[in-house]
This record gives C-alpha cells, sequence and structure tokens, in this order.
C-alpha cells in the first residue's frame, strides 16, 4: 500500500463520545459521516454499552474499518473477503499467528484471542483447554493495531475508486409471455411487475448516491455521473425518425422500445432508450398515451403518462412566473416615478442599499461599471430600473398542460387594480414554453440557467430585446428547474433501463428528448452499446431538427438512422383516401394492395432516405407491421427501401412479440452502426438566416424556393440587427406533409414554401420561421380520452389509458 500512502490523503474519522451522548445523537453523527464522500473509513471507539445494535447497523459496511457491524461480521464468518473488513485485533493476531507458526504447527492447540487493557486481570486458569494458546493484547500490541486500521483504510478508499469507474452491466431483464389477441396496453403493462428501481440502477452500473427514488419504480438520476465516468468512451447513437406519418402515428416510440428490448434482452448488448415525455394535453385528449404500445412499451405506463416525476409541472411554474413578472414590471413602472422604482428595486435593509447579483450583471450589460447604489446618476437610474416594456410586442404567453382551445387568445388587466392596462394574450400548451425546448438542449445546470437568462420576452419601446435576466427572475427559474434537469430513469417491459426526459413541441421546437439524458446514457452503455433515441413527426422535421440543432448542441454524432415506415401511412402517399383519426380506415388501407404501397415507396419513402443521406447517415427502414399487412406488401417495402438506398429494411413485430419481434432489425442495427458513417450539417451557422431557411425548403422539403412575407423580411433584418443571424433554423411546419399543404402527400416537387412569420427562441438557441398557421394550444375533441378513464377507489387501479 506504500504507493497509495504516497498517493492520497486517507480520510478516517473516530467517533469518540462522552458516555452522555444518547443512541440517537450517535446515529445521527453516523448517517452524517455515511454520506460525506471525503470520509472513507469510521472507527467507532465508543463504550461497549454505546455499540447497540441499532449503532452497529446504522454504520455504512463500506466505511466500518474497524469489521465491527453486523454485516461485516457475517460475511467475516461467511468466508467472503471480497467486501469484508477483517477485524484490525485479529489481524495483529493472525500476523503474529504466521509469525510463530513454525512453533505452533508442533502444538494441537487450540487458540483464545482476549483483548485485555487492564494489565492487573486475573483469568482463571480453568477458563482454558488443557495444551491451548492464549493470547493476550498488551497495550504494546494494541498500538501496533492502529497500522491494521490503516490498512483498512487504504483498502476502503481502493474499493471507492474502483466504484467510481465504469462497471460491467449485470441487466436482469424480465420475461415476457405474449397472448394472442394481444391484450390493451395497461392491461399488458400490469401484468408485468417492474424490477425496485435500485435494482435496474446497480445492474446498469449506477451508484446508490447517484439515484433519487420516486416510489419503487422511477428515480431522477445525478448529473454527477457525467464527472464520474468523463474518460469512459460512448457508445453507439441511433436516432428513429420516420416517414411522413398519417394522423394516427406511425409506431416510431414503440419501434424504439423494441428496439433496444431486442438489443439488451436478446443480443445481450447493453442499450438505452431516451424517449420525450408526454404532454398532459394528448394524454386526456386524443392519443391517450405515449409509452409504447402493445408489448413494446415503458412500464409502468400510467406513471410514464401521468405527472412522472413533475417535470412539466416545473416548467409551467417556471413559465408562468416570468409572465407574471412581465405584467407587474409593466403595472409598476407604469405607476411610479424612477427614484419610486430605484428605492423598491434596491431597498434599504439595516440602512443600507445593495444591488443583488443579478442586477450587477444588468448594470453591466448597461455599460454602468458600478456597485454602488448610491453613486448612479440620474441618467443611470432612470436607464436601470426602465425596461419600458411594448405591451404589443411581449412575445411570451402563459402555459397549461391541458388541451383548452378558449385560452388561445385571452385579454388580462381587466380587473381595476390593474389602472387599465389591459392587454391581448393568451395560453399555448406547457411543452410548447421555451424552458420545455432550453430543458432539451440544456447540457449542464450551468447552461440552463445562462440559457434561462437570455430567453427573450418582448422588446422595449426604443427596439432592444428584454430578457428575463433584464426582469431579474433568472436566478428564480433555475431554482424551479434544478430537479427537472436530471433525467428520470424507467424500464421497459423486459427490463431493460430507459431516460425519460423533456419532450419540446416538435412543430415550434425541436421535438427531441434531452441533450443530458443522451450524454448520461452513452457513457452508461459502454463502447459496445446502444442508445437510440427519437425524434418527433416525421424525418423531414424531426430528424432535420435533431442533427441542425440537436447535434449541434451536443456535440454529438449519430452512427445510424432507424427510419420508420407502414405499410398504411404508405398507401396514403402512394394515393390512397385520406386517413382521419376517429373515424374507420377505408378499405384500400385493409385489402392488399400492392400498387398503393408501391407508389408510397417510390414517393416519399425514397424521399426520407434521400434526407438522411444529404447528413451522411447509413439508414435501416424498420417496416412497423400491422395485422392487416399482408405478405406480398411486407416483401415488397422491404425490397424497394433497398433499391432506394436503406443499407437494409427489415419487418418487425415487436407490437405483438415484444423484443424477439425485433431481433432482425437489432441485428441490421448494429451491423450498420460499425459501419462508418459521414456525418455532416445541412448548411452553415455562418450562412444569412434567409439562405438557411431556403436551403432546408430546397433540399429537404423538395421545394422551387421559398417567399417571405413583409412581417417575416422586417424579423430576419431586426435578429440580424441585434446579433443573431448566426442561429441554426427550426421550422415550424405541418408535420402531414413534406410542403407546407398537409393534403400533399408523396414527395411534391415544384412548390413555393411561403414564410408567414419569423420568431426567434434566443435562450434556447434557435431561430423559428413560421409556414402556415401554427396553433401551440391544441384543443379537446368531441369526445376526449378522459371519457375512458378512470379510477378504481379500493385498489386505486387506474382504466382507460389505452
Amino acid at each position: 500500500f506504500s504507493s497509495l500512502y504516497s498517493q492520497i490523503e486517507l480520510n478516517i474519522t473516530q467517533i469518540c463520545l462522552a458516555k452522555e451522548c444518547s443512541e440517537d445523537e450517535i446515529v445521527e453523527e453516523l448517517l452524517r459521516l455515511n454520506e460525506d464522500p471525503k470520509v472513507h473509513g469510521i472507527y467507532l471507539h465508543l463504550p461497549p454499552a454505546s455499540l447497540t445494535s441499532r449503532v452497529l447497523n446504522t454504520l455504512k459496511p463500506e466505511k466500518d474499518i474497524d469489521g465491527i457491524s453486523d454485516l461485516n461480521m457475517g460475511r467475516l464468518v461467511r468466508g467472503d473477503l471480497s467486501k469484508v473488513f477483517v477485524p484490525p485485533r485479529a489481524s495483529a493476531v493472525l500476523d503474529l499467528l504466521e509469525k510463530h507458526g513454525e512453533f505452533l504447527e508442533k502444538r494441537n492447540w487450540i487458540s483464545l484471542y482476549l483483548i485485555s487493557w487492564a494489565e492487573d486481570m486475573d483469568v482463571p486458569p480453568t477458563w482454558f483447554r488443557p495444551g491451548a494458546v492464549v493470547i493476550r493484547c498488551e497495550p504494546t500490541l494494541a498500538t501496533g493495531i492502529v497500522e491494521y486500521i490503516m490498512i483498512n483504510v487504504v483498502h476502503s478508499y481502493s474499493r471507492w475508486l474502483q466504484e467510481q469507474q465504469y462497471q460491467p452491466w449485470h441487466l436482469r431483464t424480465l420475461k415476457l409471455q405474449p397472448l394472442m389477441p394481444v391484450p390493451s396496453d395497461i392491461e399488458i403493462s400490469r401484468a408485468q411487475k417492474p424490477k425496485p428501481v435500485d435494482q435496474l440502477a446497480e445492474q446498469i452500473g449506477l451508484l446508490p448516491e447517484e439515484l433519487e427514488a420516486y416510489g419503487r419504480s422511477k428515480a431522477k438520476v445525478q448529473l454527477s455521473l457525467l464527472n464520474r465516468l468523463h474518460a469512459q468512451p460512448d457508445g453507439k447513437y441511433v436516432l428513429v425518425a420516420g416517414i411522413t406519418p398519417t394522423p394516427l402515428g406511425e409506431g416510431k416510440s414503440t419501434v424504439t422500445i423494441g428496439l433496444v428490448q431486442a438489443l439488451s434482452a436478446h443480443l445481450k448488448l447493453n442499450s438505452f432508450a431516451c424517449l420525450r415525455q408526454p404532454s398532459q394535453g394528448p394524454t386526456f385528449g386524443v392519443k391517450g398515451g405515449a409509452a409504447g404500445g402493445g408489448y413494446a412499451q415503458v412500464i409502468p405506463m400510467e406513471e410514464f403518462n401521468l405527472h412522472l416525476t413533475g417535470d412539466i409541472h416545473a416548467i409551467t411554474a417556471a413559465n408562468n412566473l416570468v409572465a407574471a413578472a412581465i405584467d407587474a414590471r409593466i403595472l409598476h413602472e407604469s405607476t411610479q416615478s424612477d427614484k419610486a422604482l430605484f428605492s423598491r428595486l434596491v431597498p434599504s435593509v439595516s440602512g443600507v442599499r445593495k444591488f443583488s447579483p443579478i442586477q450587477i450583471s444588468r448594470l453591466r450589460r448597461l455599460g454602468i461599471n458600478k456597485t454602488e447604489p448610491a453613486s448612479l446618476t440620474p441618467q443611470e437610474v432612470h436607464t436601470f430600473v426602465r425596461l419600458d416594456l411594448d405591451p404589443s410586442k411581449i412575445t411570451w404567453q402563459r402555459v397549461v398542460d391541458t388541451n383548452d382551445r378558449f385560452l388561445r387568445k385571452i385579454t388580462v388587466g381587466q380587473a381595476s387594480t390593474e389602472k387599465g392596462l389591459i392587454r391581448e394574450t393568451g395560453f399555448d400548451i406547457a411543452v410548447a414554453s421555451e424552458i420545455m425546448a432550453i430543458l432539451a438542449l440544456a447540457d449542464s445546470l450551468e447552461d440552463m440557467k445562462n440559457r434561462l437568462a437570455r430567453m427573450v420576452v418582448g422588446t422595449s419601446r426604443s427596439g432592444q430585446p428584454v430578457t428575463a435576466e433584464d426582469l431579474g427572475v433568472s436566478g428564480a427559474l433555475a431554482v424551479l428547474m434544478k430537479d427537472a434537469i436530471k433525467p428520470t430513469l424507467m424500464q421497459t417491459l423486459e427490463g431493460t433501463p430507459v431516460f425519460v426526459h423533456a419532450g419540446p413541441f416538435a412543430n415550434i421546437a425541436h421535438g427531441n428528448s434531452s441533450v443530458l439524458a443522451d450524454k448520461l446514457a452513452l457513457k452508461l452503455v459502454g463502447r459496445d452499446g446502444f442508445v437510440v433515441t427519437e425524434a418527433g413527426f416525421g424525418a423531414d422535421i424531426g430528424m432535420e431538427k435533431f442533427f441542425n440543432i440537436k447535434c449541434r448542441a451536443s456535440g454529438l454524432r449519430p452512427n445510424v438512422v432507424v427510419l420508420v415506415a407502414t405499410v398504411r401511412a404508405l398507401k396514403m402517399h402512394g394515393g390512397g383516401p385520406n386517413v382521419s383519426a376517429g373515424t374507420p380506415l377505408p378499405k384500400e388501407y385493409i385489402d392488399e394492395n400492392v400498387d398503393l404501397v408501391a407508389g408510397g415507396c417510390y414517393s416519399n419513402l425514397r424521399k426520407q432516405i434521400q434526407i438522411a443521406h444529404l447528413f451522411g447517415m447509413p439508414v435501416v427502414v424498420a417496416l412497423n407491421v400491422f395485422r392487416t399487412d399482408t405478405q406480398a406488401e411486407i416483401d415488397l417495402v422491404c425490397q424497394i427501401a433497398k433499391e432506394c438506398g436503406a443499407s437494409d429494411a427489415v419487418p418487425c413485430y415487436h407490437w405483438a412479440q415484444g423484443g424477439r419481434g425485433s431481433i432482425e432489425l437489432a441485428q441490421a442495427v448494429n451491423e450498420a452502426a460499425n459501419t462508418p458513417s459521414n456525418f455532416q450539417f445541412l448548411y452553415h451557422l455562418e450562412m444569412p438566416i434567409v439562405e438557411k431557411i431556403r436551403v432546408i425548403a430546397q433540399k429537404v422539403y423538395g421545394a422551387e424556393d421559398i417567399e417571405l412575407s413583409p412581417e417575416a423580411k422586417a424579423k430576419i433584418d431586426y435578429y440580424n440587427q441585434q446579433g443573431y443571424g448566426s442561429l441554426p433554423i427550426c421550422m415550424a411546419k405541418t408535420h402531414l406533409s413534406l410542403s407546407h399543404m398537409p393534403d400533399k402527400k408523396g414527395a411534391p416537387t415544384g412548390f413555393v414554401l411561403p414564410i408567414r412569420d419569423v420568431r426567434a427562441s434566443i435562450g434556447a438557441g434557435f431561430i423559428y420561421p413560421l409556414v402556415g398557421t401554427m396553433s401551440t394550444m391544441p384543443g379537446l375533441p368531441t369526445r376526449p380520452c378522459f371519457y375512458d378513464i378512470d379510477l378504481d377507489p379500493v385498489t386505486e387501479e387506474i382504466t382507460g389509458l389505452f
């Protein structure tokens, strides 16, 4: 151990308390030391009466360098020396016996190990068997025991160091017994008992201190994991995208989950799914849930779809705090003089005025390099206290996580106490908040805090952007979001790990789960493992934004794209009739029709493969097979997909079979991910905003050109003037067509893409042009999903979530 002695500072704490200390006080001190990462050994120098069972069992076994806890003693008796600490006195005696082994081998003896600090202690000879060797621990031996204590501390520290390294997985998967016909999603979920989340965490190499449990089956994961495994190579990075979908959706989440179940449970390759958190809006509105489906879903699915760990509620609270701060500031500025505003913004406390740190930051941005409030000139006071927000140019709206169409446009300030400051505003659904986009793109707590500070909430009357930091609210926002930034760990039906984190709207935002979830997962799976993440909507929207926005923010580079297709969607793109949610499918989608399938393959499927190739990515087409699909249709899709440039195309049966139904897909992904990719961005950030929009419109959508409205041109000029011209582009258009026209299926060409308006999410870090009218607050249908959702008050079982 000499090298360790010279390289590390051994941290040992000796608990030596007065006799009058209570058991509760000893336990409290032990609990504190147990969680102190600087302490690697605890030595209990206590009276025998204080070494109660409660005290001994409170002591963490990995810090019990005296080897006296029940667990350490049990391991020692069993002979399990891998984690045990041999008591220092026993080590001293064993060494003594070894030194005198030659003498002792000649004796038929039974040794009695006595610890005695009293020299005058009289031990009757009748206590020993004839011929026994009596070893008496004199004070001189006790002094030498300190060396053995230090050796145990080194053992403790060495084990701790080993735990900090990457740990191979010991994943225990859960067996599936698929039934036919396939039951409802919630029945399948309820029939499978998930592993306790702490067991799952241990199996994939997480440390106990990196986990914050939320109940039995989900937990937040600490971002400190990134620091611990910073030197660990990343695994393979797989993106699941899709062809242009029908309004019913084509099952990207189901394919994602089926793929990781196949990779981990059947091919025995480490894999992680990274999914978005679903909004309450669709859960109670149209879709009814987003945990996957059939035998490829996240469990417990009701927890996945309802509240989860409260991230969306945190975003709602933070977003609405900003909204309240905006209107309050307008009110106070309109009713108070500069002097009165300054007195309230920088109050006198015990006769002293002092700027808060966020106010000093504002002074610096204004070019005022002063820190003493009394030193400001009247003009500087005016500049400091007046945001002078133009009520007609406030871009920030309130949010709620419910589909509520009557909140799309509202009037605020009608109470007499608001001094006639009436203005029109509205609500967005919570996942459309810029704060959600920030949560998804931030790569650390500090990065999130900086992005929150940069959020632009409106424009002053002089034309300057006003930020959340100008309002003085950005620090409070970070406090509200400090737990939401940690990804949530869950599991699939087959016990493979899933990170659920963030759920930005896929039209006005980038529609991908969080950067942090992907980064954590890539470290955990190891060099040969797989992280499978999903992009929202079709590849023309979700995949393009994943590459141009998310990959720029994260610095990560994907290895392969899985492109999800269905016979149903291909028939629609091949000329089939319209498909609508809530109405029966036309017969063309139920009966075999290879002509419609071929038409869809040679139009939309081929175009989406070409889009992936624009980024230098290999493509594996995953055909999500439905019951009505015929073998001829399935074979045709796989054949044409490979003709169109896919490295492979395979049918998937995960919905009915779980991971076993996606083994062929997993093998194809594994092969494609191990071939070199030539990832590249579609455009350079230094290109003008207009040109970046044009590149996306022409190369991705197939447009002939773009057409900017006068309002869009004015906004672009303003963003260039403010220095935002180098941000990436986040197009907001319909997901139901490659074009801006939802009814134009297949792969339209020759159209001009109209840009109605251009807006910016400066904190999130992108410009978003609006193509047509884009609703950020969905409405409830005539018969929402909540008609079927109910709770049994006796068993507390939920019904109706699919």
